[in-house]
């Protein structure tokens, strides 16, 4: 049945029930009430006309208004006949009265007579108001009795529809909320049982078709995210570079071949095995675990790690990457596991070596002729020699500058090597600001005057000495100098500024020249980086060996500057 037909039939057999019980007690409530105007217009009439004719009869004679009273009184009653035997009384009451006015004897005699019938009549009309009072107190108990039945049968017909109506209309509804959250939990063999032909039948029938298919396409969805895991696995099996990952609770999820061999355990130890456990007892892995990646940094730069493998060192570069999705009507990133990967750059570094160890060698090789060059250039300038034409020395003048070109060159490569193999070496002591840019300004200032531009310094009184290498520092002060004197227009002007700040000293050297694109400011600092579009000569090393020269002694480097302004580049060291 339809569970539309079930509460329309529900509620109309309610709306029925109110009526019959309406109907039957109105009915009977019309019953009593016709009971009681009958015995009050019947027989309370009647006894109250023979009251009034009595009253009436025991007044003197001579009194016109009782007799009046009288005969009217009588007249009611001769309306009022309403019991069997009462027209006979009356009639001869009557009878009796027109007597007693006809004759004037014997008045007594009818008077007497006229009493007895009035109390004959007032007896009959008593004995039928007692007769008619049981019949009314038995129309009433019957009332009761059938407004209580109906009632009652209203009562429990109203309670069960209470009870059933709602249960055959929730319970349904219940069951098929449980099976959709046992279908929201992916247990797709959830099926819901409702018989008949109601809406929830309907719905059940649609409930069932959906789960099967999705059972149907839950089982082929499995198959392919399995076959999917298995190619993921031989894919991350045959990486050459190791590759681990973790849940969101740290535990080992996949390893594959690469890892378990550098990490010298076997698979079932580390498979699902909590990592930090292992840790305990591997150094390797309490290595790969450090500064793993958080929700609010999902992911680390590479950093590089150095393993002995079968007796060789090998290089690696760490990887630290967290996974992250969005669930269902939500908006914020949750993290389900890490991976950790580790590049194998072995022949990088191994190349990187031969690179350096190649320039090393090379510069430290050319180093010595081109001595030797600028030794014979400086013997071709002494008169006592011999004199050269205007013509030689312009030559011997090009051919210094070449030299003294190689010689930079050549000496940035050697520092650059220096900072690779890590063998920079550092003289740190208290070191006077004040003699290091008098220094630095000393070495350029014929660089100044040969290219047009002033140099001013600008510094606070009673500064502090500084911790540094003082070598370096005036070393990357003179970079910095000439570079601001080769950017900047003749006849302008570069300034050295050297201030206080906090328990640091900040040196400051800002140029007049074309200024430095925002795009470029980032990678100033990289090695062989040039701006493009500057033809001015350079490796491109200078700069980034002074920012190894500032970080080496724990201290700062970088640049302000905008197209059209100039640039500012400073450093900043402890004091």
């Amino acid at each position: 049945m339809k569970i539309k037909t079930k509460l329309t039939l529900g509620v109309g057999l309610l709306f029925l029930l109110i009526i019959l019980l309406s109907l039957v007690s109105g009915g009977y409530i019309l019953m009593l009430k016709a009971d009681t105007n009958n015995i009050l217009k019947a027989n309370y009439n009647s006894l109250n006309y023979s009251r009034k004719m009595l009253l009436s009869l025991d007044e003197e004679t001579e009194d016109k208004t009782a007799e009046k009273r009288f005969r009217t009184n009588l007249r009611l009653q001769n309306k009022n006949i309403t019991e069997p035997g009462e027209n006979e009384l009356t009639q001869r009451l009557n009878d009796h009265v027109a007597e007693m006015n006809n004759t004037s004897k014997n008045r007594e005699h009818f008077r007497k007579l006229i009493r007895q019938d009035i109390l004959q009549i007032m007896q009959l009309n008593m004995t039928a108001i007692q007769r008619k009072s049981q019949l009314a107190d038995q129309s009433s108990n019957d009332a009761l009795f059938w407004i209580f039945l109906t009632g009652s049968s209203c009562f429990i017909i109203a309670f069960v529809l209470l009870v059933q109506l709602p249960k055959n209309i929730a319970k349904p509804i219940k069951e098929l909320t449980n099976s959709i959250r046992q279908i929201a939990s992916r247990n797709y063999k959830q099926r819901v049982a409702f018989e008949g032909h109601s809406e929830f039948g309907d719905l059940a029938k649609s409930f069932n078709s959906m789960a099967e298919k999705l059972d149907e396409y839950n089982s082929t969805q499995l198959a392919e995210v399995l076959n999917e895991k298995k190619r993921i696995e031989t894919l991350i099996n045959n990486m050459n570079d190791p590759v681990i990952g973790l849940d969101e609770q740290g535990k080992i999820m996949f390893v594959n071949n690469e890892a378990i061999h550098i990490l010298n355990l076997s698979k079932s130890e580390l498979m699902g095995a909590a990592a930090k456990e292992l840790a305990l007892s591997n150094d390797l892995m309490r290595t790969l675990l450090r500064d793993l990646p958080t929700e609010t940094s999902p992911q680390k730069t590479a950093n590089a790690i150095t393993i002995l493998n079968n007796g060789k060192e090998q290089y690696f570069e760490k990887e630290l990457i967290t996974i992250a999705t969005t669930h269902t009507e939500e908006s914020e990133q949750q993290s389900i596991g890490n991976v950790i990967i580790l590049r194998n750059v072995t022949s990088f570094k191994e190349l990187e070596f031969a690179k350096t160890n190649f320039m090393a060698t090379i510069s430290h090789e050319l180093k010595t002729p081109i001595s030797s060059i600028k030794m014979s250039l400086q013997l071709l300038e002494r008169k006592d020699v011999g004199a050269v034409n205007e013509e030689q020395m312009n030559l011997i003048n090009s051919i210094r500058e070449d030299n003294e070109r190689l010689l930079k060159i050549t000496g940035e490569l050697l520092n650059l090597t220096q900072l690779e193999t890590g063998n920079i070496k550092l003289y740190m002591q208290s070191s006077d600001p004040y003699q290091i840019i008098n220094y630095a300004v000393e070495a350029v200032k014929k660089e100044a005057e040969h290219f047009g531009v002033r140099i001013q310094i600008l510094t606070e009184k009673n500064l502090p000495n500084l911790s540094a290498d003082t070598d370096k520092t005036q070393w990357v002060l003179i970079n910095l100098l000439v570079n601001a004197i080769h950017y900047s227009p003749a006849g302008e002007t570069v300034t050295i500024s050297l201030k206080e700040s906090g328990s640091q000293l900040r040196f400051e050297i800002k140029d007049q020249g074309d200024g430095i694109a925002d795009e470029y400011t980032s990678r100033i600092f990289d090695r062989y980086f040039q701006v493009p579009g500057i033809s001015k000569p350079g490796t491109g090393l200078g700069l980034a060996i002074c920012k190894e020269f500032i970080e080496a002694q724990g201290g700062t480097i970088g640049v302000e500057s905008s197209c059209g302004q100039g640039s500012t580049f400073f450093f900043v060291l402890d004091l």
